[in-house]
């Protein structure tokens, strides 16, 4: 029965595999392949349950195979069901069935068809990854499966303006959660010497033993979950990116941010639960935030002018009532919590268009004042500064701004001499450098090979994040990510014995992709007349095929988990000692920010308005 398991994951790999045959213009059988193959998972899902629950309904714990193994380090996919897998997995089979079927009739002749079922059905089998997987590794995997499909489903309108710009917001929001995901799974392999299984998390003995002696360990690791999981649900203060995501077409809005992706942070809350439990202190922290959260929401969703802004920051609400029951240790009312605000969001979303007209014909034939609420008892500058800051949504966007992103552009525009042609003399003076240092660690004094991973680390950084706020050469933009790849790889070498394989396995997957990518640069810039980062150039109208490799080997080269690249990441973290936090936050901020650089240089050159003129366009304010 516990092989069964296997099925969840391989139905949406395989219908994702056939919707990718088929033509573009065969609409039935790609919507065919969509829904039948949901419809299947559903039909199954209902099956293994009532098996499952006739056996007893015990917790399943399937260890899957090792994909590398090392001394003190074993890689492996694990798999995990239990009463929130049953929940999420009904619930996301359910949701995504009516999507399927509902998006078959909604999007006809749309010029994305293929490209929005490719798409969902890449999510699903993300989806499925997340809710099954038993150990922080095997989540990762469908966590970053989910964040790209996001950015794609936002994108989808990738002819303009707005949607592409909200795209990359939103991508940038889910890469701070993966910082917050990486530093806990580094954090974890300190706490547990080991890639800690679910299973093993919820062993009360082993747990208590571990954090009676690593409190302060333990909370860090708790407090990054919640980053991950705030960032995923779009709690404060990163709240103002559910709305932005409502760009897409209305089917991805309902099945992504109104029910199964926004309510990821919450699974993994309750998926954590036994191991931050007995944490007064950072239970009360969950319900401080989510308190606020609701709060704040609550408001802001009251004046938006949108309906489809008012279901994201309702949502939002409830989401932060569902992390306060889940503090509280109300484990089933947050299920059926999750359940409940998925299905209605759903329903709201998809209905929202004939409320639309439904309300615009009202407003001229059955005119109503507004009623009188208790806002209107409040001294009224008090109820007026409410309303205006509630309609600039807290300025949570502009303070995200203003305190993370600006610094970074600031700090990057001052590197003005890092022009593409003097590039490789002062990276390959310093890297030659390094690695003379490197293989000679005898001349190295012991203080210095402290400070040496701290210096190479931090050059690495810098030059991410020149990468990221370059405005004009593609070429150096993309030079500067997969240099920083091999900075990183040079500043664990300095730390301990970096074993070759180990290199192997980080760098095979950078050099391909970042050859890859870079081929497909140099061919963009022969075929086109100007290739640049100032705008957006949407190159994809005229060249499909270019972006496409171009897509895949941006996602190579941001370890995406097609390469090796993906477990060389997790490599590198299981070298970096317990005592080094600055060098692990540098790695960690390095390899989020150039996965953020390689899209946005995807979605500069390729989405977006075209350049040329005789190509039509909508309007940057559509």
């Amino acid at each position: 029965m516990e092989q069964l398991i296997n099925l969840f994951i391989l139905l949406p790999l395989v219908g994702f595999i056939l919707s990718l045959v088929f033509p573009r213009r065969n609409e039935n059988m790609l919507s065919w392949v969509s829904f039948t193959t949901v419809g299947i998972q559903l039909f199954a899902a209902l099956i293994f349950i009532v098996v499952w629950m006739f056996y007893g309904g015990n917790v399943i714990d399937l260890k899957e195979f090792s994909i590398f193994q090392a001394r003190g380090y074993d890689f492996y996919i694990d798999f995990y069901f239990d009463r929130i897998t049953l929940t999420y997995l009904m619930i996301g089979a359910m949701l995504t069935f009516i999507i399927t079927v509902y998006s078959r009739y909604y999007l006809h002749r749309e010029e994305g068809y293929k490209r929005f079922f490719n798409i969902i059905l890449f999510f699903y089998l993300g989806y499925n990854i997340v809710i099954f997987s038993g150990n922080l590794e095997t989540l990762f995997i469908g966590w970053e499966i989910l964040s790209v499909s996001s950015f794609l489903l936002i994108a989808f309108y990738r002819d303009r303006y707005l949607p592409v710009k909200n795209a990359v917001k939103v991508f940038s929001i889910y890469r701070i959660g993966d910082v917050g995901l990486i530093l806990a799974m580094w954090l974890s392999h300190h706490l547990w010497h080991e890639n800690i299984s679910f299973y093993k998390l919820s062993n009360y003995e082993l747990v208590h033993e571990h954090l009676a002696e690593h409190s302060m360990i333990g909370f860090a690791i708790s407090f990054l979950i919640f980053i991950s999981a705030a960032a995923k649900s779009a709690q404060l203060p990163f709240s103002s990116w559910l709305p932005r995501a409502m760009e897409g077409p209305t089917p991805s809005s309902a099945i992504f941010y109104g029910s199964l992706s926004v309510h990821i942070g919450a699974f993994i809350l309750m998926r954590t639960y036994p191991f931050w439990e007995f944490q007064t202190s950072f239970r009360v922290f969950v319900v401080i935030a989510g308190l606020t959260t609701a709060i704040l929401a609550t408001f802001t969703s009251r004046v938006q002018s949108s309906i489809k802004s008012q279901i994201a920051y309702s949502s939002i609400a409830q989401i932060g009532l569902i992390f306060i029951e889940i503090a509280l240790g109300l484990e089933a009312i947050a299920l059926v919590h999750v359940a409940g605000n998925a299905f209605l969001r759903t329903y709201q979303l998809l209905v929202s268009p004939s409320v639309v007209s439904y309300k615009i014909r009202e407003q001229f034939y059955n005119y109503v004042p507004r009623p009188k609420t208790i806002e209107d008892s409040w001294p009224k500058r008090f109820e007026y500064s409410l309303y205006i800051i509630s309609l600039k949504e807290w300025n949570l966007d502009s303070l995200m701004y203003k305190y993370m992103w600006n610094p970074l552009k600031r700090l990057g525009s001052k590197w003005v001499f890092f022009t593409f042609k003097n590039f490789y003399f002062f990276f390959g003076i310093g890297f030659l450098a390094g690695l003379i240092l490197s293989l000679n660690p005898q001349i190295i004094s012991p203080k210095w090979a402290f400070y040496l991973p701290l210096i190479f680390s931090f050059l690495g950084l810098l030059m991410v994040i020149k990468a990221f706020t370059e405005r004009n050469s593609v070429r150096l933009s993309w030079t500067l990510i997969i240099t920083n790849h091999l900075t990183i790889a040079l500043a664990i070498s300095f730390n301990e014995h970096f074993d070759i394989t180990h290199h192997i396995w980080y760098l095979s997957g950078v050099i391909v992709a970042g050859m890859v990518g870079y081929f497909c640069i140099q061919r963009l810039r022969g075929l086109e007349k100007r290739v640049s980062l100032d705008k957006f150039y949407g190159h994809v109208y005229e060249h499909p095929k270019i972006a496409l490799v171009f897509l895949i080997a941006c996602l190579g080269i941001a370890g995406f988990p097609i390469t090796p690249t993906f477990i060389g990441e997790d490599l590198i973290f299981s070298h970096i000692k317990e005592n080094q936090v600055l060098l692990a936050f540098f790695i960690a901020m390095s390899l989020i920010i150039n996965g953020l650089a390689a899209i946005r240089i995807y979605a500069r050159i390729f989405l977006g308005p075209h350049v040329k003129t005789y190509h039509g366009s909508a309007k940057r304010s559509s």
